[in-house]
């Protein structure tokens, strides 16, 4: 006779924060130390479409890159493996969303922020910029641009505060 062991409950880290707020230097340090599945769409987007893709086709296929992802995720926790979300979410709505699912599959999700000076930001999408590794090239004039869409986190959201310098 087989035993059959309950799976752990796996957890959902999702990556809270802004652009240039070391989300993607984050999550490779969380899959490591919770031996966990990275999900970083911009990777994807660079890979598929080059690291600046126009800007009139980036929303349609960053939703399908983000529709690709998450069956790939939902199955691994749904098997008991920690997944890194690396997405930034920036909307409510979005966390909402993706906690809701996490909850629906028995798993738990742990929100961490990370946030760093604008000057801090900016100085490591320029260096991301000039390094030439598969990530997004990001303009100045994007970082100031897209910050309207950036929401900030409601009081009832109870979140980690992630700190980079701790990672050394």
């Amino acid at each position: 006779m087989h035993s059959r062991s309950v799976p752990r409950m796996a957890t959902a880290h999702l990556l809270f924060g802004y652009l240039g707020s070391g989300k993607t230097t984050f999550a490779r340090h969380l899959e490591v130390e919770h031996r966990a599945v990275r999900f970083t769409p911009d990777e994807w987007m660079a890979r598929l479409f080059g690291d600046d893709p126009p800007e009139k086709i980036f929303p349609e296929k960053a939703e399908a890159i983000l529709g690709l992802l998450e069956p790939l995720w939902a199955r691994c926790l749904c098997l008991g493996i920690d997944v890194v979300l690396d997405y930034g979410f920036w909307a409510r709505m979005e966390r909402d969303q993706v906690r809701g699912i996490v909850g629906q599959l028995g798993a738990s999700a742990c929100l961490y922020r990370l946030h760093c000076s604008d000057e801090e930001a900016r100085r490591r999408i320029e260096a991301r910029n000039r390094s030439g590794d598969r990530s997004l090239y990001i303009a100045p004039e994007t970082y100031d641009a897209l910050r309207s869409r950036f929401e900030p986190l409601d009081h009832d959201e109870a979140c980690v505060e992630a700190d980079l310098r701790t990672l050394r």
